[in-house]
């Protein structure tokens, strides 16, 4: 008898979980990872089956929190930004350092990123705080800003400037859709010149060579300019079809670092060609659109908030990882969301997409008409 019980509740579980999702989300998130996982076959087999089973739990987690009403995480809210801040510390304290970087907890065996699972958190969290706190006094738009800078200078100290300034690109949206006075945006503007004019100050040095070779890779071809050389002649040598997959010279040579986590556009569009890469591009923007049009369609200023969030973190990592494959933005090591290599951003990107499918069917079931 309780076995039979225990069966109907997942069997509800499960139609619950296939049922609400909004589907053009799922679709390209499937998509976008089968192309993943064909790239990464050819370029870095190795990491296929961890891809995979990241992408598995990825999926897993899109649904089940896209069976979720929405409302439950607004609840849980103050907890999310206090856990984001216990993360990032613990990551100073107790993390690894790798190549200089302190950026990854190991614990039982398993290796995270804690800041890429702090993006949704502070995501929710920016989202209540500017909705209890709207940025139209001097004092609220204070304490939205220091809200911001504990976690973006927690984050910086890994050092992380690549998260550090999604961080700041999911808080400056959230801060737009809130809708600031216009010297809240006119003191912001000042403080970002204010703050870009003093970063030798406090940017490392291979940061600061990183926006020389930006301006100008030449400068230093074997140095911090050799990873945008390589890639832009990956992503040329590609045409329109690509060279084949396992035919790649740059990453099958390993001319190219990083090949499959922050330039691996650039492996995809030298073995895809322009085809594949304008494959990608339109799944990411179909992703994209739909979060833009769930955000119009969303009833509460909260959830606007949220999906703004959402929708710059994807926006932003995206454009920057395509632009430093193509010479167009300073390397910061960023990846490509759901097709870079890694299991915490798949599942940090698996999570907003599926607080984002949650609004989607909370706004689909609220009443046209509203009876009081």
């Amino acid at each position: 008898m309780r076995a039979s019980y225990e069966l109907v509740l997942a069997s509800k579980l499960l139609f619950d979980m296939l049922n609400r999702p909004d589907w053009r989300i799922v679709s390209s998130y499937l998509l976008l990872g089968a192309i993943s996982l064909t790239v990464l076959f050819s370029i870095a087999p190795e990491r296929l089956v961890s891809q995979a089973i990241f992408l598995l739990l990825g999926l897993i987690v899109l649904l089940y929190l896209s069976s979720q009403d929405s409302n439950v995480y607004e609840s849980f809210v103050p907890l999310t930004y206090g856990l984001a801040i216990f993360m990032l510390m613990a990551t100073l304290i107790l993390g690894e350092d790798v190549r200089g970087s302190t950026r990854w907890i190991d614990i039982l065996g398993f290796r995270f990123q804690a800041s890429e699972f702090t993006k949704p958190l502070l995501i929710l969290s920016f989202a209540y705080f500017l909705d209890r706190y709207p940025p139209r006094s001097l004092l609220n738009l204070a304490k939205n800003i220091g809200l911001l800078a504990i976690p973006a200078l927690l984050i910086f100290r890994q050092p992380d400037l690549g998260t550090a300034l999604v961080v700041g690109a999911i808080w400056l949206a959230q801060l737009i859709i809130a809708g600031p006075k216009w010297w809240a945006v006119l003191s912001g503007l000042l403080i970002m010149g204010f703050a870009a004019k003093l970063s030798p100050l406090y940017l490392h040095g291979y940061q600061l060579e990183r926006l020389e070779s930006f301006v100008d890779p030449s400068v230093d071809p074997l140095g911090s300019g050799y990873n945008v050389i390589q890639s832009i002649v990956a992503v040329g040598s590609g045409g329109l079809f690509g060279k084949g997959l396992g035919h790649g010279t740059q990453s099958h040579l390993r001319f190219l670092p990083e090949r499959h986590t922050d330039f691996i556009f650039a492996s995809l569009a030298e073995e895809l060609g322009f085809a594949g890469a304008a494959v990608v591009i339109t799944l990411l923007s179909i992703i994209l659109f739909r979060l833009l049009s769930i955000m119009l369609s969303t009833k509460t200023r909260q959830s606007r908030l949220v999906l703004a969030g959402i929708f710059s973190f994807l926006a932003f990592q995206t454009f920057l990882n395509i632009g430093m494959n193509i010479g167009i933005a300073p390397v910061t090591g960023i990846t490509l969301p759901l097709i870079s290599s890694g299991g915490s951003s798949i599942l940090s990107t698996a999570i907003c997409l599926g607080i984002a499918s949650s609004i989607s069917r909370k706004s689909k079931l609220s009443p046209l008409i509203e009876i009081k």
